[in-house]
């Protein structure tokens, strides 16, 4: 699953995360945790994100978003696959992306879907999708204008906690 990829501007490269950008990716999940109001919910650190993304079995994958002027960390976008019965193709679905508000306005964003939509496009994916927040009207006519449509049929259900031990039975 390590693709290995380079998306360059004249200021960022978009690259695949590595290891040792870690902790500046749980910095930036932290950052976009206090945006969407949901500081509360965060238990991610280095520790319990490195075997999801680096280990033998990795869940997720991570592109990020590198200066090529100091290589500081600017932006962040964590995927994985999913499948589609009705297609019977796998998908891809972005979990979240985060530009830093110094970054914004650079490009960054528009550059990360191009490039996760030319990997679905590689992996053979019938699907590139994600969530976005119904409040986040700047996000969502940012996905409007890379030409994603907002489904508004669709809501989202999730069990998790307490109500996830109780469904399974624990």
């Amino acid at each position: 699953m390590n693709d290995t990829f380079e998306t360059s501007s004249a200021l960022h490269v978009i690259r695949p995360a590595r290891e040792a950008d870690l902790g500046a990716i749980v910095a930036m999940i932290a950052e976009l945790a206090e945006f969407e109001h949901l500081s509360h919910l965060v238990e991610v650190s280095v520790d319990k994100l490195r075997p999801h993304l680096f280990g033998a079995r990795p869940a997720a994958e991570a592109l990020v978003a590198e200066s090529a002027v100091d290589g500081e960390l600017h932006a962040f976008a964590l995927y994985f696959h999913n499948f589609s019965t009705f297609l019977a193709k796998p998908g891809l679905y972005l979990e979240d992306l985060y530009v830093k508000p110094a970054a914004r306005g650079a490009g960054l964003g528009r550059m990360m879907l191009k490039r996760l939509a030319a990997l679905a496009q590689e992996r053979g994916c019938g699907r590139f999708e994600w969530s976005v927040l119904d409040w986040n009207s700047k996000a969502i006519a940012f996905y409007e204008r890379m030409g994603a449509e907002v489904l508004p049929d669709w809501r989202i259900c999730r069990v998790t906690g307490a109500g996830l031990e109780a469904l399974a039975g624990a």
